[in-house]
């Protein structure tokens, strides 16, 4: 997927990462923003059992190693909806590695960030006030995720919020 151009939302505003909402929290259907028809589509269905632990989106008018905008782990008190606009705090970065079965390794790095008008979550503003059982489902959740479509997630370590946002810097277009 080519990164998602929309002139008028910037990566970054007023302190806060501008993100657009792919797959809600709690959902089993991963969707994806189809560049081409403009719209949200549904990609596929996880195993049962398997659901996106927090709300999964990227930051617009960014494009990673693998060609697809930055993805962005939404810590959120409710869970939005495909195509939301939500500002948030950026609280860090799950450095990674991903294989594809049989094929290349590239860094596959995931941002960690927390709704701005969260009541629930408001006292998070970096990775370590995030407590370790939740870290651990976090990398859990994206190792088992790539396991199911046959590619292999090995997390490398946690960046702080400056290295979280030297990966949107890097990524812009």
């Amino acid at each position: 997927m080519e990164a998602m151009k929309v002139k008028k939302i910037k990566p970054v505003e007023d302190g806060l990462i501008n993100v657009i909402i792919e797959t809600p929290k709690e959902s089993q259907n991963k969707f994806d923003y189809d560049t081409k028809l403009g719209i949200f589509r549904l990609k596929k269905t996880l195993p049962m059992g398997t659901m996106f632990p927090f709300d999964f989106g990227f930051i617009p008018n960014t494009k990673a190693e693998d060609g697809d905008p930055v993805d962005v782990l939404v810590i959120m008190d409710q869970h939005a909806f495909p195509g939301c606009l939500v500002q948030c705090r950026l609280l860090g970065v799950l450095k990674a590695i991903q294989k594809e079965k049989g094929g290349k390794e590239e860094r596959n790095d995931r941002l960690v960030a927390v709704t701005d008008c969260s009541i629930l979550y408001a006292d998070l503003k970096k990775i370590k006030d995030i407590n370790k059982h939740m870290i651990e489902e976090i990398e859990n959740f994206f190792i088992d995720y790539n396991k199911h479509e046959g590619k292999k997630f090995e997390p490398i370590k946690w960046g702080e919020t400056e290295e979280a946002m030297k990966v949107i810097k890097k990524h812009k277009v």
